[in-house]
């Protein structure tokens, strides 16, 4: 019996092809879709489950509560992590790690081993406590890496590391200097396995020792924030209660008497409204949109809304096969009428209908994966990641294969318990073939195609408009034509002051300044609290940036002074000097800020004020910052004021091996850092276009088969139309209306969805546009062309067929 249903599905294949084709190729399609954003959200939801004691690892995070905000965070003080593990049992080990880039050493270094002469630019650097290593097990490749950063000046790094500076050999013992400072060798002690792409610290490949690492008074000091902790739990520990426990304890036992010894007039306040939360390491990447970080991690709501549409098109496509099934209906008609008349029963029939559905699911699997196949590398660019087909697993295949199965026998139950209720009487009568023609079904799955477009559409219209509002806003300084000449420390200071004076001489430079804190990602950032003077007793502080700058800066980077002066040299009085922006008199409540004296811990005089400038992301509000005069020389950027860019960076480099044969020149362009700091929304944005394009496809696949259909069914009452002297026109018009109405409904059903979803897409940004009427009028025109085009096609083809043709049999 299955032989004979296989031989009846293929039969049916060959037998209607443009109707096999757009039932295969819209499944096809969808199959792809799902399967390649199965693959992502897969790998998303992978990251930190390698070690060997995942379940137990948690980060400290912390929570506060202030003027109707939440903010989250993970930076302690140095103390806190030992702190933890002597006041609590439940701790087996706690860790500290140091990310800060203010911090000599951490993050981005230039790297030499010893003997050799070139310096050569790598990032990855951290400070980590012995006990990171121990909590997440990293496995070693040569030394041993427990007691392996015991020593001060001790360094671990990663495989892919060791093989490029010591290929074939064992690097363990090897020294190496870090930005050409000689009187501080760093000794290699292990080398570990690379850290996997699907873990947080995948961009770590150096690990210096914070043994006997000594940043001013830290390592007593509660009230600097510059390290994440991470604790590994004993087995069978109450993370609930052992998280409340250790969050009141260490609230009250600690950071209250510092904030009373501060001062803090709100301190208990502060506290009350403070929290300690223990967060599961394998909850890093995807649940720490809201936590500031500084990791590049992903977002849960992302997963969720790729696998919402994943399936919206799953589901399109199979809509398109219900359609065209029960829309066929009449040409199958009499084959059930006569089925049944000869004696088969409707169990027969259904299991007949069912069996062509699951043959058209399993072709449709397989040309899916191997168009899915042809566009992972395409989507891995589009979405950002290394994603490979899980061939190799035993489980694919026999999911797949059920997979066909069960979506198969999903799409065909409708459409073949349908069919089989046909009875063999209004069949032979030609009943069916009229009460075809229209179905409350078939139009309800129409309109949730094109809702489901239509929502797409308008959502990448929002996203474009942010993300050309975010590039094409007044930013507050002009960020074109700066070049951002990196790793300058590594001169003597008198170097780089001599090496800016001659960057100074070239005539295409109008000016140039150096600072390592500038207004894109990568760049140094610090936290400090503000008062006016006299009030730290009293006032809240106000939380902002201290950054250090030279006299050049302001017309570097074209910010606008507004009030005041702009450093001046020989003013020795300057050295104590801030520029504030507009924000900063605004929190600090300065009227009249020039001249005025504020604290951070030590005095400084306000002399000049700048106009707010968007220094971090649009999805944060500008804070505050003091601009102090002060000495920060791994960065020096040059503003061109030539269009000979070629010639103008020759003529840079030139001057830059006038002091350093040893180290290449490393550069960036200012507006592209600026980009960069957007690769989300811009992702983003592709990604809900191709989706779009791809959900339209579809349904406009299923609505072409439609309404070639509808014709079909038609084509005696068109014929009889033309007889009475109808046109091609109204007769074009007649067959396509009823398909346009559809998708004005679909339009009104999903224009305040979008408007929903897309709002709170842009309430993450601090700075975004108004989401407008005529988003929704245009995606609406784009959706009724689409439709019109489409269903036209098929509509024009049938008026002008001659009605001879389609009356002769009566």
């Amino acid at each position: 019996m299955l032989k004979n249903y296989l031989k009846i599905a293929l039969r049916q294949l060959k037998k209607q092809k443009m109707y096999t084709a757009i039932k295969v190729g819209g499944f096809a399609l969808g199959i792809a879709a799902c399967l390649l954003i199965a693959l992502y959200i897969r790998y998303e939801t992978s990251y930190d489950q390698s070690y060997p004691n995942d379940s137990r690892i948690y980060r400290i995070v912390g929570v506060t509560h202030y003027n109707g905000k939440v903010e989250k965070g993970t930076d302690f003080p140095a103390p806190f992590g030992k702190a933890l593990k002597n006041d609590y049992p439940e701790i087996e080990k706690s860790g500290r790690l140091m990310r800060n880039q203010l911090f000599y050493g951490a993050g981005s270094n230039e790297f030499r081993p010893a003997g050799k002469m070139q310096n050569t630019y790598e990032t990855g650097f951290v400070y980590a406590d012995q006990e990171i290593l121990d909590i997440f097990g990293y496995p070693a490749v040569y030394g041993n890496v427990k007691g392996a950063l015991l020593e001060p000046h001790s360094m671990v790094i990663s495989k892919r590391k060791a093989d490029k500076y010591f290929p074939g050999q064992n690097p363990v013992g090897k020294v190496i200097y870090l930005n050409d400072v000689k009187n501080t060798p760093y000794k290699i002690t292990a080398v570990i396995e690379n850290i996997p792409e699907n873990e947080h610290l995948r961009d770590c490949d150096f690990f210096i020792s914070l043994a006997g690492r000594v940043f001013g008074d830290e390592e007593t000091n509660w009230n600097d924030y510059n390290y994440d902790s991470y604790v590994l739990l004993h087995a069978g520990t109450n993370v609930k209660q052992f998280e409340k426990k250790m969050s009141e304890g260490m609230l009250k036992r600690y950071f209250l008497p510092t904030m009373e010894k501060a001062g803090m007039s709100n301190a208990a306040e502060v506290v009350k409204n403070a929290s300690l939360t223990l967060q599961p390491v394998r909850d890093i990447n995807l649940k720490s949109y809201d936590v500031d970080d500084g990791f590049g991690n992903g977002d849960i709501r992302f997963v969720w809304l790729f696998g919402a549409i994943a399936i919206f098109i799953l589901v399109i496509a199979c809509i398109n096969f219900i359609n065209l099934s029960t829309a066929k209906s009449a040409n199958r008609a009499k084959e059930v009428g006569l089925r049944k008349v000869v004696g088969s029963g409707r169990g027969l029939l259904i299991n007949q209908f069912l069996v062509e559905s699951i043959v058209y699911s399993l072709v449709s699997f397989i040309i899916g994966i191997l168009l899915a196949c042809l566009a992972l590398p395409y989507f891995d660019q589009l979405a950002g990641k290394h994603l490979t087909m899980l061939f190799g697993e035993w489980w694919f295949i026999p999911s797949m294969l059920g997979a066909a199965i069960i979506i198969g026998i999903a799409a065909g139950l409708y459409p073949a318990f349908y069919l089989s209720s046909f009875k063999p009487v209004e069949v032979l009568k030609g009943a069916i073939s009229n009460g075809s023609k229209s179905s409350f079904l078939r139009n309800g799955l129409v309109v949730f195609q094109f809702t489901t477009s239509v929502i797409l559409v308008i959502g990448t219209i929002v996203i474009y408009n942010q993300m050309q509002f975010i590039l094409n806003r007044k930013l507050g300084f002009n960020k074109d034509q700066l070049v951002m000449i990196q790793g300058t420390n590594t001169l003597k200071d008198k170097q780089v002051k001599d090496f800016k004076t001659e960057l100074q001489k070239l005539a295409a430079i109008k000016s140039v300044s150096v600072s390592d804190y500038l207004p894109v990602n990568g760049t140094k950032r610090n936290g400090n609290t503000f008062f006016k003077e006299g009030r730290d007793k009293i006032d809240a502080g106000v939380g902002g940036q201290m950054w250090q700058i030279d006299n050049d800066y302001i017309q570097t980077l074209g910010l606008k002074l507004i009030a005041g002066r702009n450093f001046t040299p020989g003013i020795s009085s300057d050295s104590t000097g801030v520029i504030i922006n507009e924000t900063m008199a605004k929190k600090l409540n300065l009227k009249d800020p020039v001249g005025k004296r504020i604290s951070n811990g030590d005095l400084h005089y306000v002399v000049g004020v700048v106009q707010d400038f968007n220094f971090e992301t649009m999805k944060q509000e500008i804070q505050p910052i003091a601009l102090h005069w002060g000495w920060s020389p791994s960065i020096v950027t040059v503003k061109i004021g030539s269009s000979d860019i070629k010639n103008t960076l020759a003529a840079i480099t030139a001057t830059w091996k006038q002091f350093s044969n040893d180290q290449p020149i490393r550069y960036t362009f200012m507006d592209q850092e600026f980009q960069l700091m957007y690769t989300d929304v811009q992702r983003t944005a592709t990604i809900f276009t191709c989706f779009a394009v791809l959900a339209i496809i579809i349904g406009c696949l299923g609505l072409f088969a439609l309404s070639a259909f509808m014709a079909e069914q038609r084509s005696k009452e068109i014929g009889i139309r033309k007889v009475l002297g109808a046109t091609v026109s109204s007769i074009t018009t007649l067959l396509s209306v009823d398909f346009i109405k559809l998708v004005c409904i679909a339009i009104v059903i999903a224009s305040p969805i979008a408007w929903w979803a897309m709002n709170k897409w842009l309430q993450d940004f601090a700075y975004r546009i108004p989401i407008q009427w005529w988003m929704f009028v245009v995606a609406g025109l784009f959706a009724v062309m689409i439709a019109l085009l489409t269903v036209s096609f098929q509509s024009i083809k049938a008026a002008l067929v001659n009605p001879v043709k389609s009356l002769r049999s009566d």
